[in-house]
């Protein structure tokens, strides 16, 4: 591989003959995997030759990140590892980071754990494996437990109080002071208040805490449909698509992405775990895993959304053994996550102004849950649609269908009024 990144032999020499060259060159073509050009290549196996060569890497001797900084500082020099030039503040963090990456795929970097957030980490862990394992919870809603459950303990830890002396006094003084935080509506106490319940529950089962807590529990009432959701008009999906039509890499990547939002109305999850193979070209059809019902839906395959893939898929998605639809456009080339969907719609929809109300994936969502209810959609098909395992969850884009409400207002009472 020395060959194929530098042309003269007394370059290739030098790094062959360097110390742990053959693990520098596994490095290399790990990298050369994920999708990293050459120039970078390049510049990856140089740093590493210079730390080899600053570094005491002999026998299995670990190596702190201390150390590491160190090696950077006396290679950022001018001298004969930096020429007659000091290297840049951005050049030093990227040797740094180049560097730690590799000796901890070696083994050979001193980590050091970090402290536990809280004394009682492993009765949520345990909690963790117990939801997944016995209620057979998503990985979403987990999550959701064990952050609920580590902010009450966080809560706890300033009082230094042990989880079996709490009282139902301690779980309410937790509650309120998530309430006290204005910007937190009843809805997500309530969710944090059942979260607590849940685990309590579980604690109480083996004689963790004291018994009845759970019981005692009480979250703020939440009505039935006591907020009109906050959603995007037709109009402004529809200027939203516009701002992918240009054609850069990342225009062709989010048109395809928005249009499937816009479109099939799809969850952050079942997006990014869409997969080539989903798609079937002859039939027309598309496949969508729901992780948080654990069903599977197929769909017909619109034109302009299978035009807008093919667009990805033949000009922007890079040639890897990945099955997974939509990638990063950056190497190391991986898997697009719900953090950076969230960010594509954010960033665009604020390109256009609009900075209120839901601004994530979730909003085309309900955009779309919306215009079918709109176009006279039945509830049950809009929610076989979005794939709702309750009615419940469908009939709260009704109170904003404003069709229906004229309808009602414009009813005959037969001179009751």
């Amino acid at each position: 591989m020395w060959e194929e990144l530098f042309r003269h032999s007394p370059s290739i020499e030098r790094h062959r003959s360097a110390a742990l060259a053959e693990e520098r060159l596994k490095y290399l073509r790990r990298l050369r995997d994920g999708g990293f050009s050459s120039s970078t290549l390049r510049k990856h196996a140089a740093d590493l030759l210079r730390l080899v060569g600053l570094l005491d890497l002999t026998g299995r001797r670990v190596v702190s990140v201390r150390e590491v900084e160190e090696a950077a500082t006396e290679w950022s020099r001018p001298g004969i590892l930096r020429y007659h030039r000091l290297a840049s503040a951005r050049e030093r963090v990227a040797f740094v980071a180049n560097s730690v990456r590799w000796l901890r795929l070696l083994g050979r970097l001193e980590e050091r754990g970090k402290p536990p957030r809280h004394p009682h980490t492993a009765e949520v862990a345990a909690f963790a494996a117990w939801a997944r394992r016995e209620r057979g919870y998503a990985e979403a809603t987990v999550e959701s437990c064990c952050e609920a459950t580590d902010l009450f303990f966080d809560f706890l830890a300033e009082s230094n109080t042990a989880l079996g002396s709490v009282t139902i006094v301690d779980v309410d003084r937790a509650i309120a002071a998530r309430s006290a935080r204005a910007e937190l509506k009843r809805r997500t106490i309530g969710n944090y208040a059942r979260r607590l319940k849940m685990f309590f529950r579980f604690a109480e089962d083996r004689r963790w805490c004291r018994p009845g807590i759970a019981a005692a529990i009480t979250a703020p009432r939440i009505y039935v449909n006591e907020d009109v959701p906050a959603r995007l008009k037709r109009e402004d999906v529809v200027r939203l698509l516009a701002t992918t039509e240009g054609d850069r890499p990342v225009d062709k990547r989010d048109r395809a992405v928005l249009m499937l939002l816009a479109v099939y109305g799809l969850r952050c999850g079942e997006l990014c775990g869409l997969q080539l193979d989903d798609i079937d070209w002859e039939q027309e059809t598309l496949r969508v895993r729901r992780p948080k019902t654990g069903r599977t839906h197929a769909y017909p395959l619109s034109r302009g959304v299978g035009q807008a893939i093919v667009r990805y898929l033949q000009d922007v998605r890079p040639p890897r053994p990945d099955r997974t639809l939509f990638l990063t456009l950056l190497a190391p080339f991986r898997p697009l996550d719900p953090r950076l969907l969230n960010k594509i719609v954010r960033d665009r929809l604020r390109g256009l102004g609009i900075v209120t109300g839901r601004r994530g994936p979730h909003a085309l969502r309900h955009a779309a849950a919306q215009h079918l209810l709109d176009q006279g959609m039945a509830m049950k098909v809009i929610g076989d649609f979005l794939g709702h395992r309750s009615p419940s969850s469908t009939s709260v884009y009704a109170k904003v269908n404003l069709n229906a409400l004229r309808e009602v207002a414009s009813f005959d009472l037969e001179g009751l009024t």
